[in-house]
């Protein structure tokens, strides 16, 4: 029979009645002949609300034991599901991440996974139980409880998936799979059949919500197909992220994502001098704040701007760096701006069409939106552009490529 790993996020069992709906669809996945291992998340808020707790109790709590408070909101949601299950005739048994036991390293809150031991999933599989997975946790070599950080139940999901050889690990959200763009923002966005690893990590990791960059990026390291589907609807069959080898033609953009959290700071005046870089994003990183996109002006009268971008809860941070050291650099004057946006389009398409750029910046012309900064790769276009055109610039590029219509798009 073929294995399947399901993983349901905290929309998908926010409530009791949730919960017995995510049972009935695991039942009927049983009825069909499948194996399952269902993974499972806190219920909707319930990590919010541990997080709170910890914050009002401590303004310093300790990674060890913020660890152990949150990873309890998943082993309520995996034993609901157990007796949910239950009640429904299919033999279940709840399994925290240390029973498994998925091992870690030793990285409180942001664990990343060394090992998982499938002994206890293939012995409940052969004897016809669904193993309930709480997400999101593993236990180091010390046997302490980790949690795995942003998206980690998407990870426990995929880890496990990989540790089976699963046919496919099928995340169950609030969204039917993936669109060429958000469909709040884009009415006529198109949910896509299929996408390329490489491109749904581009999408994550430049804001797309869907799956957590990481989960992606161990789905595709190991090749184990991944699938996006609603717990929402029966409809199937969502978005399959698989190995380009496998995807038919592509179109020359898969996807239009963007990110609100973008800030940009300016140092002008600089000399123009080699180093003048290191000079800058050393400092920077030695403060451990990330650096995305990076503007150099061509030097004149031997001076140049430095411009760079950062999350937009570190531009507080990151502008006292550059005040600190201003001086010293030689610089004239600092300067930044938090009303940003990142919009960036990706397809594995664009290695073999010329002039997408060229399609993307007419549409931003034709609305008379102005482009700050400007980042390439083989297979994303990202650009920055003042937030209040954000959802105009989204729109415009989307039409520009035909992303709504159904044949392919060509440049």
């Amino acid at each position: 029979m073929a294995v399947y790993v399901q993983k349901f996020g905290g929309t998908s069992v926010g409530s009791v009645e949730r919960i017995l709906a995510v049972a009935k669809r695991i039942a009927n996945s049983v009825a069909a002949g499948n194996q399952v291992v269902a993974v499972v998340s806190a219920m909707s808020g319930e990590t919010n609300r541990l997080s709170a707790l910890g914050a009002e109790l401590s303004a310093a709590p300790a990674a060890r034991e913020m660890d152990v408070l949150l990873s309890s909101g998943e082993q309520v949601t995996s034993a609901l599901l157990s007796m949910a299950l239950t009640d429904l005739g299919i033999k279940a048994r709840s399994y925290l991440g240390s029973q498994i036991k998925i091992t870690t390293d030793s990285s409180h809150q942001k664990a990343r996974i060394e090992h998982i031991d499938p002994e206890n999933l293939l012995s409940d599989l052969n004897n016809g139980f669904v193993p309930v997975v709480a997400g999101f946790q593993g236990v180091n070599s010390d046997g302490d409880i980790t949690t795995l950080g942003r998206g980690g139940s998407d990870t426990t999901a995929v880890a496990i998936a990989v540790a089976l050889q699963a046919e496919e690990c099928q995340i169950f959200t609030d969204v039917d799979g993936v669109y060429t763009a958000d469909p709040r923002m884009v009415k006529d966005a198109r949910l896509l059949e299929t996408i390329t690893f490489e491109e749904m990590l581009e999408l994550a990791s430049l804001g797309s919500k869907v799956l957590s960059q990481r989960s992606v990026e161990f789905a595709g390291k190991y090749a184990t197909p991944l699938r996006v589907l609603s717990s929402f609807s029966n409809e199937f069959p969502g978005t399959l992220i698989t190995n380009e080898e496998t995807s038919m033609e592509k179109p020359v953009v898969s996807g239009i994502t963007y990110s609100r959290d973008e800030a940009k700071l300016t140092l002008l005046g600089v000399p123009d001098i080699p180093g003048v870089a290191a000079k800058i994003l050393g400092p920077i990183g030695r403060e451990n704040i990330e650096v995305d996109m990076i503007v150099q002006n061509v030097g004149a009268d031997g001076m140049t701007d430095f411009t760079f971008t950062v999350k937009r809860e570190a531009y507080d941070h990151a502008l006292n760096v550059l005040e600190k050291i201003k001086g010293e650099l030689g610089a004239s004057m600092v300067i930044g701006d938090k009303t940003i946006v990142k919009v960036s389009v990706v397809g594995v398409g664009m290695r073999s069409h010329a002039g997408v750029a060229t399609i993307m910046f007419d549409a931003l012309a034709e609305e008379s939106i102005n482009i700050l900064m400007i980042s390439t790769s083989e297979i994303k276009i990202s650009i920055v552009i003042a937030e209040r055109y954000m959802e105009l610039a989204v729109r415009s590029i989307h039409k520009a490529f035909g992303l709504s219509d159904k044949a392919v798009s060509e440049a």
